[in-house]
């Protein structure tokens, strides 16, 4: 009974909606929007920065909107094969329901298909009109006033596994010009590229001529109220599609080609850099320099979006002797303010550049970066990026140059599905066979284990080889995924992978709980489990295992974590001090093994043994360095340069040593 008169109530909604005058052939009723002018944007506070200016806007042309979404029913009369995707996470199943899992690409196919169809010009709205169309005159943070009603709420929180909700169209009042579901329900494509505001009065805008997003509008369901009101900005790769986004249509001309929004600032990390080959020189004597801060604030003037949190570095050297170093910036972790900043170590410079925007999809989680020099001219980034806020729903992208990283190729979906098993990991490598491999977590949680991805064709595609496979992390058992987060691996002299990861943590016939350690003879499609020698990691650490230049494979963690202890309380590592002497040292080590991780015989924790009070940034905080004290947390990352040198980075300092330094029983030069 209820079914039904739901039913009967869905009809009656459609036949008066539809019944309004202005409905075309697909039922789309269209509401007609006055030409006018209003001020469009905000004062752009905080991580709404790219809200200001405000600037006074001019529509000159009238133009019909869609009182709705586009729904399925609807969008499926162009492509049938959409119905594949009502029900996915119990969203979207009815035929009134707005379509989702569009692309930019699907949106503009559809106007095309039916502008043919209908012999008269249907678009997307330009960022403008949309934004003019959904204030209806109003100049409140939504076209209802300073909030919105409770009606119009559908789950608007950050959550990690989406929250099944309703999407029928219509179900509230429409604004005073007739539009529904201007703010929340899903997302709408627009057909600007995303570019910053300018101050002056603009007629007719229509974005940047071109660009890396395509915006979009309206915030929707499962996501914080803040992100629907009018003037939020958000965008997306034009290839991405999800759960949250579906469009709506305009008829009428395209707007006449006038002013448009300048393009994005080049940033300084990507600025004036040298494309002269370096002529690396190796210095076989033991080196240690002295740690710097990598993380330099940019001015306050600066506009670029610098937060309190800086974390989950990664860094790789370039061919004109730079260093390049990239982090995620972010008030908080799940944030959907998170940016990825980048610096720059230019060749000669003692002190890295300040901190500048290296990439950023608006208004999206961005958790989890990788740089790679592929020693064949070219530099691969891979990033995650979220449907929303946190961190589990995360696309995996790639983008690569070969300027040293003064351009980069517009962002590729190589993990186009927003899911678990793409939280990438810094730590990139290249197989003897050629093959790139690229690590991220299997998990949001703080175990869980790592996914390996793998491409045979420089890049090209990528495949997950254990997706889907059981995992239960126990000594001499078997699973798809690598035992432990944020792991890192290497490649054997044996063409075996082997892996060592945070979490997931084995027992050893000692009943001690070990870093786990796991093995893969099938390129990842399977990894056998023991336990390592290691103590394990906990919050706010990440490891590094890499093989180096000079054929050791070398791992660098911490001896413990300095409040959350595991082993009866068990801190600290044993090592040698430069007298020969045994001593108790704890926080940052290395470990080095030439026999494929069988044995370690050097163990060294990374301090030349001066005090210093430094900086770590993100978890680590302020530290004290000296004889037996090293970093006691960070996330790690590492690269070596073809000096040899070995480039490591915590969440907040860098340091440089050299292999003859970790094997020397002094800590000189």
């Amino acid at each position: 009974m209820k079914k039904t008169l739901t039913l009967i109530y869905s009809c009656l909604f459609s036949a008066i909606l539809y019944s309004q005058g202005n409905s075309n052939s697909l039922n789309i009723n269209l509401v007609d929007i006055p030409q006018g002018y209003f001020w469009m944007g905000s004062e752009g506070k905080s991580e709404n920065f790219d809200e200001a200016p405000l600037h006074k806007v001019y529509i000159t042309e009238p133009f019909k909107m869609g009182a709705t979404e586009i729904t399925n029913a609807q969008y499926e009369a162009f492509d049938p094969s959409h119905k594949e995707y009502r029900g996915k996470y119990g969203f979207s199943e009815n035929n009134d329901d707005a379509a989702i899992y569009i692309s930019y690409k699907d949106a503009i196919a559809f106007c095309e298909w039916l502008s043919k169809k209908e012999g008269i010009t249907y678009r997307l709205p330009t960022e403008a009109e949309w934004e003019y169309a959904c204030r209806a005159g109003t100049y409140t943070p939504y076209w209802t006033g300073i909030s919105l009603p409770d009606s119009f709420l559908k789950n608007q929180k950050l959550y990690r596994d989406p929250v099944s909700v309703s999407l029928q169209v219509g179900q509230t009042r429409p604004n005073t010009l007739g539009l529904y579901d201007m703010h929340g329900n899903i997302e709408e494509w627009c057909s600007d590229w995303y570019a910053p505001y300018e101050s002056q009065e603009q007629t007719n805008p229509l974005g940047a001529k071109d660009g890396l997003y395509k915006v979009t509008r309206g915030g929707s369901h499962g996501t914080p109220v803040e992100f629907l009101r009018s003037a939020n900005r958000m965008a997306m790769i034009p290839e991405d599609k999800h759960w949250l986004t579906g469009f709506r249509v305009v008829q009428g001309e395209h707007p006449e080609i006038g002013y448009y929004s300048k393009s994005e600032t080049i940033p300084f990390c990507m600025q004036d850099v040298n494309q002269a080959k370096f002529d690396w020189k190796i210095d076989n004597t033991p080196i240690f320099k002295e740690p710097v801060n990598y993380i330099i604030p940019p001015d306050c003037n600066s506009n670029i979006p610098f937060y309190n949190h800086n974390h989950c570095p990664s860094i790789t050297w370039c061919d004109n002797g730079d260093l390049l170093a990239i982090w995620f910036s972010a008030n908080q972790e799940n944030g959907r303010e998170m940016v990825i900043l980048g610096s720059r170590l230019r060749n000669g410079n003692a002190t890295w550049d300040p901190a500048s925007l290296f990439f950023k999809v608006p208004d999206r989680n961005m958790t989890g970066s990788a740089l790679f020099n592929d020693k064949q001219g070219r530099l691969i980034h891979t990033n995650g990026v979220e449907a929303a806020g946190d961190w589990q729903n995360l696309a995996m992208v790639q983008r690569t140059s070969a300027d040293n990283g003064a351009t980069w190729s517009k962002p590729r979906l190589i993990g186009p599905e927003h899911k678990k098993r793409h939280q990438v990991i810094s730590g990139t490598i290249r197989t003897k066979a050629g093959y790139l491999i690229q690590l991220a977590d299997a998990s949001p949680e703080s175990n869980g284990g790592t996914a390996m991805h793998i491409s045979k064709d420089n890049g090209q595609t990528w495949q997950d080889p254990g997706e889907g496979k059981a995992n239960n992390f126990t000594e001499g058992d078997k699973g798809g995924s690598i035992a432990g987060i944020h792991a890192g691996i290497v490649e054997l002299s044996n063409g075996n992978l082997m892996a060592l990861g945070r979490g997931d943590a084995i027992q050893n016939k000692d009943s001690l709980w070990r870093m786990p350690m796991s093995i893969s003879s099938d390129l990842g499609e399977s990894w056998t489990y023991s336990a390592s020698i290691f103590p394990p990691i906990d919050g706010g650490q990440r490891l590094v295992l890499m093989k180096l230049n000079e054929g050791p494979i070398m791992l660098i963690s911490f001896t413990n974590h300095p409040y959350r202890l595991k082993n009866n309380g068990e801190r600290g590592m044993e090592f040698t001090n430069p007298k020969g002497e045994k001593y108790n040292g704890e926080g940052m080590y290395a470990a080095l093994s030439w026999d494929d991780g069988k044995t370690w015989p050097v163990k060294k924790l990374i301090t030349d043994g001066k005090e210093r009070l430094l900086y770590g940034q993100a978890w680590t905080g302020f530290f004290l360095m000296n004889e037996t004290q090293a970093e006691p947390q960070g996330y790690l990352a590492a690269t070596q340069s073809p000096d040899n040198i070995i480039h490591l980075i915590s969440s907040g300092i860098h340091y440089q040593f050299n292999l003859e330094w970790l094997t020397n029983k002094s800590n000189s030069k």
